[in-house]
């Protein structure tokens, strides 16, 4: 069974929102003291946290629906129903959130970081909430709101400050291996490395983490072997070591190329996610510090000099690649030969970037309220001749009402008419018993439309739970 995975489909449900309830306080000698219910509680939001604990995305496929809880009804005497419990799922640190159109909602970075996948649903107001002076023993009350639904992809970018890039079969694992106390599989075919390997590190007083990204080869960036898997997890280094094999037995490879090729593979998906061509937190992270991965600090290792041919090549190449103005370090991950100077030399690239990320802004909240300047609702013509009412208001009002109870149904005729439908309707060119849609589109309710059914608040309802406008509608 697979141990690691840094991509999973999600389907998250929020919870719906309690009712709320319709009662009358009753006691002796006062039969009628007035409406008394309670309103329904609120559903539970799906909420992701970055978990010090979490490091793989595998637990999303083995159950890929998580649904919060649901708020309780409202009772009598006020009391006002449970909410629903909040799910809080726990996600690694570099988890990428996308909806089911690619677009990015959130890029989960620092230990506790929340965000609010799924809003649990608005519990629905009980009668005494609802009661007015026209109206003062409401014989109903408001269903609860639905939780919202969400088909999301989760991403996880390995977080480290330095990534061993290069070819399969480099020696990037083993020295991972040597210089930490990480434990990768090392085998002596390609592609040994599936899933990226993290080993923390130490040189003097500095830690830090470097991960072994899989193998890479030319046309990686176009999704060749498994490029953009790969790829994507080089994106949260702050700085990047070649390590190249100057061993292989492989026609056509030497170290040159082998650097040559890795750059253009880093620099085409540099160039896709910069188009959009292939979505990436990248964009996400434009306004925070975020630096290119050509202009990310490099250096060059020039690995197995334990044998006598890769010395030899490795002092060939070795003043071509300096002229770039690459630092080059000649190391033996197998006899750990070069590896202290190789570590300080790290050390010292991590610190750089350290010194060169912006001070972080303190957390905050941001708020953007939907704009209030167009209209709440419109009227549109469907194919089959019906009119169909768009917005939120009216949707939001069809799934609260309680279509059972004639008194419900015309307070939402009310509520819609102050909110100017029937004018609307009339403008449209709507005739009597024309078909009119509320809700959603794929699962709207059906009105026969009667502009002549009195409406307003002036309007005195009858008989608890019973509506006279509606007794022959």
């Amino acid at each position: 069974m697979a141990e690691f995975a840094d991509q999973a489909a999600l389907r998250v449900q929020a919870g719906d929102g309690g009712d709320g309830c319709a009662s009358v306080h009753r006691e002796k000698f006062k039969p009628l003291g007035g409406p008394d219910g309670g309103n329904g509680g609120r559903g539970g939001d799906v909420i992701l946290e970055v978990d010090a604990s979490a490091s793989t995305l595998l637990d999303f496929h083995r159950r890929p629906v998580r649904k919060a809880g649901n708020g309780k009804q409202g009772s009598g005497s006020n009391r006002s129903g449970a909410d629903g419990g909040d799910l809080v799922v726990k996600v690694p640190n570099g988890t990428v959130v996308l909806d089911r159109h690619g677009k990015i909602l959130a890029d989960l970075m620092g230990i506790g970081t929340r965000f609010v996948a799924a809003a649990g649903g608005k519990g629905g107001l009980g009668n005494a909430a609802l009661a007015s002076p026209r109206r003062k023993a409401p014989g109903f009350a408001l269903r609860g709101e639905p939780g919202e639904s969400r088909e999301l992809t989760l991403e996880l970018k390995t977080v480290a400050d330095i990534g061993l890039v290069g070819f399969p079969n480099a020696g990037k694992s083993s020295l991972i291996a040597a210089m930490s106390a990480a434990r990768p599989k090392i085998a002596d075919y390609p592609f040994t490395t599936l899933i990226p390997n993290l080993g923390v590190v130490e040189a003097g007083d500095v830690q830090f983490v470097v991960a072994d990204v899989p193998g890479l080869i030319p046309g990686a960036s176009q999704g060749k072997g498994l490029g953009h898997d790969f790829l994507r997890h080089v994106e949260r280094c702050s700085a990047l070591v070649h390590v190249l094999d100057c061993a292989t037995m492989e026609p056509g490879r030497d170290p040159i190329s082998d650097l040559d090729a890795i750059e253009a593979e880093l620099a085409a998906y540099e160039e896709l996610t910069a188009t959009g061509t292939l979505v990436t937190a990248t964009g996400a992270n434009a306004g925070s510090g975020f630096v290119p991965l050509s202009r990310r600090p490099k250096l060059v290792v020039l690995n197995k000099v334990d044998v006598p041919e890769g010395r030899e090549l490795a002092e060939l190449v070795r003043p071509e690649i300096e002229a770039r103005g690459l630092a080059v370090y000649e190391i033996s991950a197998a006899t750990t030969e070069g590896l202290r100077e190789l570590g300080f030399a790290m050390a010292g690239l991590v610190t750089q970037a350290r010194a060169e990320q912006p001070e972080p802004e303190p957390a905050r909240v941001i708020i953007r309220p939907a704009a209030v300047s167009g209209p709440e609702f419109e009227v549109v013509r469907t194919p089959e001749g019906a009119y169909f009412i768009r917005g939120d208001k009216p949707r939001r009002w069809v799934r609260q009402t309680d279509f059972t109870n004639e008194e419900a149904v015309g307070y939402l005729a009310d509520r819609l008419a102050r909110l100017g439908v029937e004018e609307a309707l009339a403008k449209a060119g709507a005739t009597p018993d024309d078909d009119v849609l509320i809700g959603d589109e794929d699962d709207a309710v059906v009105f026969d439309w009667d502009p002549t059914l009195e409406t307003g608040q002036g309007h005195t309802p009858g008989p608890r739970g019973t509506d006279a406008r509606l007794q022959n509608w």
